[in-house]
């Protein structure tokens, strides 16, 4: 027999597809003509593979057979607080809905393969789990509790609603009530919850930088490069290759700039522009990440694990270790770096007329700040001109270039939603001292549209001719969609479209409330509607962007699907064949779902950080008085968003005037039986901060004014 032959994971799925029953590992290796040392040393591994992805499941006869030919569904667990969950499918389609007795062998984020057994009272597809294909939970953040002689760690994160025992020689220097880190040793079951031993003490809830801690253990990020891979970084040195360099397109005569937040760290794009006869030449130029980054390595596998860097208040998770993310790629200023250039050519209207991308080397001429920049071309500040009149011109030319684009953007009907981000400061030990809403003004919007506009063309360059990801934003959902109109229409809105809206209509919207008091809750209740932004290979559009096609390029320094995209576009502007392009439709379509799965991670930890150190902040401010907006009422209470600070609360209809409040879900309203006080979304209040919680980062209010009589 042949222990030489190449088998493909293809090869497998294949053969499993066209048999007409599962197949033990020794009747494939017959087929394939392996002995058993070939079978062990090529089929083992891809199968043992397509069984952890949830592809393939092995059987009780030990035969294996493709998942999706036995009806079964793979998918994440979502949990929720009460207890029940649902499998969403790899696949996409419908839920399947998991009762609290299926979800107690799991915890939220496993991923399961799971059999259709039924539909609920409810019309829902009720499902039962088949295997449990992985475990994302190796620990747990939560408190210690010791109750007569048991010990359990209460999780952090409310979706895991199952405690973790902990047995009493187990606990060690750990005591009630601090934050600790739990190590599941015995996952759990159908019988028990999970059990495990105390790993790590974080301290108390309210200590200096233990929200980011309870985050990073929390949602299992990867915080510690693995030496291999730090190795593999530092070895490239801190200066480029000349050789390299010497093949590839000089840029460093312009006068290439960088424009980024003053605390930036990790510079991935630069940009250029000067006037032409037919418009302008715009030069955006990324950091050529994947010149370093290989296929395969452990350099790639550490990427591809950590999918994106994650951004914290107090620290960063780069996605590539510092001597690359901070150093080498970095596009530092004076000093000679690697890139891939989008050269291309903007007409009056604001539209690429051309686009060509090449391999370069270039310099930075000048490190700017977005403040810097508004104060240079808005603020006519001399100083600053002066110390940047090398670059002044090109700035100017930028501004030029921004202005056509943003026109364009307006005309095909893209939204725009100025986000209300916040930054915290902090003080010497380690506290928020403030907290601050960020200024976003033109400066942000030039660099914006530039990096869209290269996005696009990337895209355009790469999709028609080699597999990628798309950044694939569909519009919003039918069921989403019904509630939105309701409330337009509540605050006196007109909704034209039909049945499905177009971008411009929501934009529309947008205009329509530009200069109104509920300008804020109006753009948020359109951001709530829409559809999450997902990378995948097919490509569906980009519907807040308005744009038929759009993928990720600008960042891979930070965001592995531009680096997929970046070894794309180096394989066509190097004519290679295009058979040996390392990725297939297959391989894109698993990483798509990888990618989306870990920027939904890193949002997710980042919020979980900010709103306890939003807590944190505000626990020391009990008593005091705020202005607020309501922007959300309900049967129990009103949600007041505290403008200044970017924080929310509830107040509870016991904190109000005493009174019977009748609420009016189409009004959006609780109007007082007595009094006839009337309560509603963006109207203007003042409230007292009552309590905090920092185990549930809940903020409660009292209403000491507001609200208005008929």
């Amino acid at each position: 027999m042949n222990s030489d032959r190449k088998i493909s994971t293809e090869d497998i799925r294949r053969t499993l597809a066209e048999a007409d029953r599962p197949l033990t590992r020794r009747q494939l290796s017959g087929i394939f003509g392996l002995d058993k040392q070939g079978s062990d040393r090529i089929i083992k591994p891809i199968l043992v593979d397509l069984v952890q992805r949830g592809e393939v499941v092995r059987n009780r006869r030990a035969a294996y057979g493709l998942a999706a030919d036995m009806d079964l569904v793979a998918g994440r667990i979502s949990a929720h607080a009460d207890g029940f969950g649902f499998v969403i499918p790899d696949a996409g389609g419908e839920d399947l809905y998991l009762s609290p007795r299926q979800m107690r062998q799991v915890l939220h984020g496993d991923r399961v393969l799971a059999a259709v057994i039924g539909v609920d009272r409810r019309g829902r597809k009720e499902g039962g789990i088949v295997e449990v294909v992985e475990r994302v939970h190796a620990h747990v953040v939560g408190r210690l509790l010791i109750d007569s002689g048991v010990a359990v760690v209460v999780p952090d994160d409310p979706r895991l609603t199952q405690d973790v025992l902990i047995p009493l020689e187990k606990v060690g220097q750990a005591s009630p009530g601090q934050i600790v880190v739990a190590r599941i040793e015995h996952p759990p079951s159908s019988s028990r919850g999970p059990v495990g031993d105390i790993i790590a003490v974080l301290g108390q809830a309210d200590e200096p930088g233990i929200a980011t801690d309870i985050a990073v253990y929390s949602h299992q990020l990867p915080a510690e490069f693995p030496a291999p891979v730090l190795a593999e970084a530092e070895a490239f040195g801190e200066q480029i290759d000349a050789n390299i360099a010497s093949q590839r397109k000089d840029l460093r005569s312009l006068p290439l700039l960088t424009i980024d937040g003053a605390d930036a760290r990790d510079f991935d794009d630069a940009v250029y522009a000067e006037p032409r006869p037919d418009g302008y030449r715009l030069i955006v130029a990324i950091a050529d990440v994947a010149e370093y980054v290989q296929p395969g390595r452990p350099l790639d596998e550490e990427a591809r694990t950590r999918g994106t860097s994650v951004y914290f208040p107090d620290r960063v998770i780069p996605m590539l270790p510092e001597a690359l993310s901070n150093g080498l790629c970095s596009i530092n200023p004076e000093v000679d770096r690697l890139c891939l250039a989008c050269d291309m050519t903007v007409d009056d209207n604001g539209k690429v007329k051309s686009a060509r991308f090449y391999e370069a080397v270039m310099r930075s001429h000048a490190r700017m700040t977005y403040d810097q920049v508004e104060r240079m071309i808005s603020g006519g500040d001399e100083p600053l001109r002066e110390r940047f009149a090398d670059v002044h011109p090109t700035l100017d030319h930028l501004y030029a270039v921004y202005r056509r684009l943003a026109k364009h953007r307006q005309r095909r009907g893209a939204l725009d939603f100025d986000s209300q981000a916040v930054f915290f400061q902090f003080d010497a030990e380690g506290r928020v001292a403030d907290i601050r809403l960020y200024q976003r003004h033109d400066a942000h919007r030039l660099i914006e549209e530039c990096m869209i506009a290269a996005n696009v063309e990337a895209a355009r360059f790469v999709g028609k001719q080699l597999p990628m990801l798309y950044r694939v934003h569909e519009p919003p959902q039918a069921d989403k969609l019904e509630a939105l109109e309701e409330f337009l229409r509540a605050q006196g809105l007109n909704v034209r479209w039909k049945e499905h809206p177009e971008p411009a209509q929501f934009a529309a919207i947008q205009n329509q409330v530009a200069d109104k008091p509920v300008r804020h809750l109006v753009n948020a209740v359109l951001l709530r509607s829409l559809s999450l932004a997902v990378y995948q290979p097919e490509n569906r559009g980009h519907f807040g962007l308005a744009l038929a096609s759009y993928a990720h390029f600008t960042s891979p320094i930070r965001r592995y699907p531009d680096l997929l995209l970046h070894r794309a576009i180096k394989h066509l502007c190097r004519k290679a064949r295009r058979g040996d392009f390392p990725y297939g439709a297959q391989q894109m379509d698993e990483l798509g779902r990888h990618c989306s799965w870990t920027e939904r991670r890193a949002e997710e930890a980042g919020r979980d950080v900010d709103e306890r150190l939003k807590a944190q902040f505000m626990q020391r401010h009990l008593g005091e008085i705020f202005e607020g907006i309501v922007t959300g009422v309900t049967s129990f209470g009103l949600f007041v968003e505290l403008p200044d600070y970017g924080v929310s609360g509830l107040v509870h209809v016991t904190a109000m005037p005493n009174d019977y409040y009748h609420f009016d879900p189409v009004s959006h309203s609780l109007t007082g039986k007595r009094r006839g006080t009337r309560l509603r979304l963006a109207d203007r209040v003042r409230v007292e901060l009552t309590a905090v919680s920092l185990e549930d980062r809940k903020i409660d209010l009292r209403l000491v004014e507001g609200g208005s009589r008929p």
